[in-house]
């Protein structure tokens, strides 16, 4: 299973049912977590996911309302005996904002890996394999560098032996070749894994994207996903001016984005406090996206694949 769970929803500032911003997937026994605002842990031990299993931890930026859980989550990994590595990754800045915070958490009995994305990685939107899961980041618009993620689940095409038999390929190489494996027979004829292997297949796509204007990179980011996360700090057409003065966007822009992308579905996040009540504006994302909905803690999703 591919699972998804939108840890926390707020904006800016804890409520006492809205924790802040941090999105959590796994599958194949790697574990993702972006962002990691205050009350992670909390919510992250009420949803039952193990703490120990978090292979990484991507940061969209580094406002306290996105990265000020992670001195309280290291130490708690470290007291519950992990020894391997985490690896770190977001924009420019990183590492010297991460040693900083654990100025508070010293003593880690596990190394951490630091991965700072480059301007090439951002603006080409590089595949990174992360596990068994591929992820990629997209510029985002929000005045300090930042970005969005999509994560992939890919699926491997189907073995075919019909067309394993037109290629004359020896039954002896079908699994190697099956398995993405070159071959080169006794008389030195090399055979591929497209000899073997059926049209690619559709995978799972996630697209997580906060604390942004609306932006075309991001569109590109989040095309033909199965589920867009986006940002809608304002729920409400009057305070779109707002939004924009303070590089967020309205329910109405992350729809418009979701429409573009051609996703499945969007959850809405990233929720200002001052909204303790963001489906009350649902509306505003619906009139142009129909699937949408407003997130909330702990709303998770497990995917299969189509077929």
């Amino acid at each position: 299973m591919f699972d998804v769970c939108l840890l926390g929803t707020g904006g800016m500032l804890p409520l006492p049912y809205r924790w802040l911003t941090a999105l959590m997937v796994r599958y194949g026994g790697t574990s993702i977590l972006i962002d990691c605002g205050e009350g992670t842990q909390i919510t992250l031990r009420q949803q039952g996911w193990s703490f120990k299993d978090i292979d990484y931890i991507c940061f969209t930026h580094y406002h306290g309302d996105h990265i000020s859980g992670l001195p309280g989550l290291l130490m708690t990994m470290g007291n519950c005996d992990r020894t391997d590595p985490v690896t770190l990754i977001g924009p420019k800045g990183l590492r010297k904002v991460v040693e900083g915070l654990l100025m508070i958490a010293p003593g880690l009995p596990f190394p951490l890996k630091f991965v700072e994305l480059t301007k090439e990685q951002i603006d080409q939107q590089e595949e990174m394999k992360l596990g068994t899961m591929y992820v990629r980041a997209g510029r985002a618009d929000h005045g300090v560098p930042c970005v969005g993620y999509s994560i992939e689940v890919k699926r491997r095409p189907r073995f075919d032996p019909e067309k394993a038999k037109e290629n004359g390929v020896p039954l002896a190489f079908w699994r190697y070749l099956q398995a993405g494996e070159s071959r080169t027979g006794e008389d030195g004829t090399v055979y591929e894994p497209s000899m073997v292997l059926a049209e690619d297949r559709k995978g799972l796509k996630v697209t997580y994207c906060t604390d942004s204007r609306p932006k075309d990179s991001l569109v590109k980011l989040a095309e033909g996903s199965d589920l867009f996360i986006c940002e809608g700090m304002y729920g409400e057409a009057d305070k779109e001016e707002k939004a924009a003065q303070h590089k967020h966007m309205s329910f109405r822009e992350a729809a418009e984005m979701a429409k573009a992308a051609g996703v499945k579905e969007l959850w809405l996040t990233h929720f200002s406090p001052a909204m303790p009540a963001p489906k009350a504006a649902l509306s505003e994302a619906t009139a142009v996206f129909e699937n949408a909905r407003c997130g909330k803690d702990r709303l998770t999703r497990e995917f299969v694949y189509e077929e």
